[in-house]
């Protein structure tokens, strides 16, 4: 049975699953169709709208000021990142940026650290070194070797990584102050709403010739990265920052490598080897402390109610 405690790991579990899928299957519409990733934006923005149905049904939309800023600062910080991706990518290597943006979840781990005073014991601190190497490992790809390296996507590309360190600490904090998970993501949905006309702005107006088969493709893709923003906000809210950070940052890659190597016949690389190994390692090391910290934590709540040997003799 799980656990108020151990609910995270559910969660968590769902996420990885969700992000895992559609890590293997989001390029499609644009490899297929040469379908634009703003409009790619632009369909996920209105598939957060599903999640959000169900996350709010049977919850109460909490309308505290302080709902909002957190609902939004959540929002804003990972819509706006995804945005600014683009503009990075269109001036910039992916090689260089995807390793860099993938270390967000170090800025989550040091605000938690910081700002929650989130304590970790040492089992979960090597397993979170371990997962955060995974991450950019498996970001790292080859490359031409001349690309300009102190372009304009270099700012853009930290700004992206604190951008979505500082959207889970907010997610988690969010949670803290007892803001439900229907309220966090549903700010989040107005967020990435909000944010439609920039990238249709950076896209120059709406594509034409396009085929139908890219927005459905790219809708029935999107609504999986939906539903796993979704778990996001539940796992935040169920267990600590600086620990489902790294996890589902470092596992979700691990299922989409193997789903390609199903689907595709595509062996990972060398580094994408050893990152599924030090994911594993790390993810697992992260959870079994966890899991024992939960375990010590009973007994001493047990030993705290239980009667003392002298209180039970007359």
């Amino acid at each position: 049975m799980i656990t108020v405690r151990r609910s995270w790991i559910l969660y968590a579990t769902l996420l990885v699953v969700f992000w895992g899928v559609w890590g293997a299957f989001s390029n499609l519409p644009t490899s297929l169709y040469g379908y634009p990733n703003e409009m790619v934006y632009v369909i996920w923005a209105f598939t957060m709208l599903i999640p959000a149905y169900f996350a709010l049904r049977g919850n109460r939309f909490d309308r505290r000021p302080v709902a909002a800023v957190y609902g939004l600062l959540a929002g804003l910080t990972g819509a706006g990142g995804q945005l600014l991706l683009f503009q990075a990518l269109s001036n910039g290597p992916a090689y260089l940026i995807f390793p860099l943006v993938s270390l967000s979840p170090v800025i989550t781990v040091l605000m938690a650290v910081a700002l929650l005073r989130e304590r970790i014991q040492r089992l979960a601190v090597i397993g979170a070194v371990a997962a955060l190497a995974a991450i950019v490992l498996f970001s790292i790809s080859g490359g031409d070797g001349n690309a300009d390296v102190t372009g304009p996507w270099l700012p853009l590309a930290i700004v992206i990584c604190v951008a979505w360190g500082a959207q889970a600490f907010f997610m988690r904090k969010g949670a803290l102050l007892g803001i439900n998970d229907g309220t966090i993501f549903g700010w989040m949905t107005i967020s990435g709403l909000l944010l439609i006309p920039v990238a249709l702005v950076m896209m120059g107006g709406l594509p034409s010739g396009a085929p139908w088969q890219a927005p459905a493709l790219t809708a029935v893709t999107q609504v999986l990265n939906a539903a796993g923003a979704l778990f996001l906000v539940m796992a935040l809210s169920r267990g600590k920052a600086a620990v489902v950070a790294p996890i589902t940052n470092a596992l979700a890659p691990v299922l989409t490598i193997v789903l390609s190597l199903a689907v595709y016949q595509t062996l990972p690389s060398v580094y994408g080897a050893i990152g599924i190994v030090l994911a594993l390692a790390g993810s697992t090391l992260m959870v079994y402390s966890d899991e024992k910290r939960n375990d010590d934590a009973s007994v001493r709540d047990a030993d705290a109610v239980a009667p003392s040997p002298d209180a039970t003799q007359p």
